[in-house]
């Protein structure tokens, strides 16, 4: 019942800050207490080895399992940043340069987050290599999504 009460906070502001709620499993969590203590990542084995064989175990993240669109999503970009530097983040990578949304909030400030489109689904899975690589001072994390979030993000902003 708890879950289902954090899970209806997601979009909303937590004081200042807009704030996105994300069901997880309990690797997510250990994970994350991990990294933050300096710790080495849990791993989750996905089948016991056999006995003389060295281990296979995987890390397995979230982004592992989602599936994969001509659109990512953006999270963790400075305030001030513009459409050319998005583009130029993604050099090498074949952005559609008229489909690269800044999200902004209805008051016209930033909100930290764009979508971009790639010309292929393939495009897309190949610039996720650029997750958690910095603009400015700032890292970014990129995440697969669809082009109705994109669309929706895109109807809830000014520009």
């Amino acid at each position: 019942m708890q879950v289902e009460i954090a899970l209806q906070r997601d979009r909303h502001n937590m004081g200042r800050r807009y704030v996105e709620v994300f069901r997880s499993y309990k690797h997510d969590y250990y994970n994350a207490v991990a990294a933050d203590e300096g710790a080495y990542e849990y791993e989750v084995r996905a089948s016991p080895p056999p006995p003389t064989a060295p281990s296979r175990a995987k890390r397995f993240t979230e982004k592992d399992k989602l599936e994969y669109t001509e659109v990512l999503k953006m999270r963790g970009l400075p305030y001030s940043v513009n459409k050319p530097q998005i583009i130029d983040f993604f050099s090498g990578y074949k952005v559609i340069q008229g489909r690269v949304h800044v999200v902004s909030r209805p008051d016209g400030k930033a909100t930290g987050e764009a979508f971009v489109e790639f010309e292929t689904v393939e495009d897309a899975r190949r610039a996720m290599a650029k997750d958690k690589m910095s603009i400015g001072s700032r890292y970014v994390e990129l995440f697969p999504t669809t082009r109705e979030e994109a669309r929706r993000a895109e109807s809830r902003s000014r520009h």
